[in-house]
Order: C-alpha cells, then structure tokens, then sequence
C-alpha cells in the first residue's frame, strides 16, 4: 500500500489520511487554548478496509511532525497516539504535566472538542 497522502482540516479539528483518493481514517484534535498553547489528539480512527495497514501510524507521526513544524508540543489524550507515543519517543516529547492537566480539564468542560 502506498503511504497515504495526509491533510489538515484544521477548521474541523481533523488530520484526515486518503489512500489512492479514497478517505482512510483521522485524527481528531483541539488546539489547547493555554499559553502556551498545544495540539491534542482525541481519537484516532481507521476505515475498516484499512485497518493493520499503517495508516493509524502515518497520522500520528504525521499529527507531531506537523505540531514541530508549528513549534508547539502535543498532548497525546488519544489512547492509540499515546502509546504510539511511548514507541516513538525521538518523535514524540513528552509534553509538560500541566499542558496535561489543563488539556484534560478543557476536554471534560468541553466533551465535543
């Protein structure tokens, strides 16, 4: 499988994966409003078709290259993205406890981010 072509919709908290033009998963994310301010992960889903195919990982490594390429950390709260996380650590930094707190605090004020 080719690697699948990766876009940001940032308007709609969505990193979207497509393969061969057809749509094969994302990851959906929050801007942290904090200062500073951070990316966040929520979910990471994959079309059934697509599934143990990399496109999981591509988003993920894709999601924290393009959170360096903006200089602001991620806090992985999405379960899939935090153990891609613990595996990818010279891709991943671990961001700081109260960058974790405070996304946690917004997702639970704010259940639909």
């Amino acid at each position: 499988m080719a690697d699948p072509e990766i876009r940001d919709d940032r308007e709609k908290g969505r990193l979207e994966a497509y393969v061969d033009g057809m749509f094969a998963g994302h990851v959906a994310y929050f801007t942290l409003d904090f200062d500073p301010a951070a990316l966040v992960p929520v979910h990471t889903i994959v079309e059934p078709m697509f599934e143990g195919k990399g496109v999981a990982s591509s988003l993920v490594r894709s999601f924290y290259a393009m959170a360096a390429r903006e200089g602001v950390p991620v806090v992985p709260l999405c379960p899939y993205a935090a153990k891609w996380a613990q595996r990818h650590p010279d891709e991943a930094p671990v961001p700081p406890a109260e960058l974790v707190q405070e996304a946690e605090r917004q997702l639970t004020r704010h259940p639909g981010l």
